[in-house]
């Protein structure tokens, strides 16, 4: 009985390393790869541009903000403000400051859409290339190197020449 269960093992760990070896392997490195596509790094250039312009702005509205608490301030300090009206300028600011913060996060999030918006496409581009080089060689797998994954590949398995050819670079 002993045997027989020793000789199936044996023929099922035959059988999954024949279907293993079976299995075509490759890889590439994405990041490598998207930071040689032109369209990622126009797209790039375009997200830096956009937030440095929201970047303006904000520094624009503190700027602003920070005037205006000088202006109190001084027109506290000449006695030029009742203390009613000071406290009523004071809410008006604390409310701006509040505007500003919104401001803030809300442009993190645009910046993100803005990011989403531009680069989605060219990831889809890279992953339609990367999917036509696995059907058209034959490839079961391929694994990105840049994920930091892959302990060992052969240097005959990279696909990444394959791929920016299909993308024209």
């Amino acid at each position: 009985m002993n045997r027989i269960l020793k000789t199936i093992s044996f023929s099922l760990v035959m059988l999954m390393a024949i279907s293993v070896s079976a299995q075509k392997f490759g890889y590439i490195n994405t990041q490598e790869l998207i930071s040689q596509v032109p369209e990622v790094k126009e797209a790039n250039s375009n997200i830096e541009t956009y937030r440095k312009q929201l970047q303006d702005k904000y520094q624009n509205m503190i700027q602003s903000l920070q005037g205006k608490y000088q202006a109190l301030e001084q027109k506290q300090a000449g006695g030029d403000i009742s203390p009613k009206m000071l406290e009523a300028e004071a809410l008006k600011l604390k409310e701006e400051e509040k505007k500003i913060a919104e401001f803030e996060q809300s442009s993190q999030q645009k910046i993100v859409d803005k990011s989403e918006t531009l680069l989605k496409p060219l990831r889809d581009k890279i992953q339609t290339a990367i999917d036509q080089v696995a059907a058209e060689n034959g490839f079961d797998y391929i694994f990105d190197a840049s994920l930091g994954v892959l302990l060992y590949a052969d240097k005959t398995t990279d696909v990444s020449a394959l791929v920016k050819t299909k993308l024209g670079i």
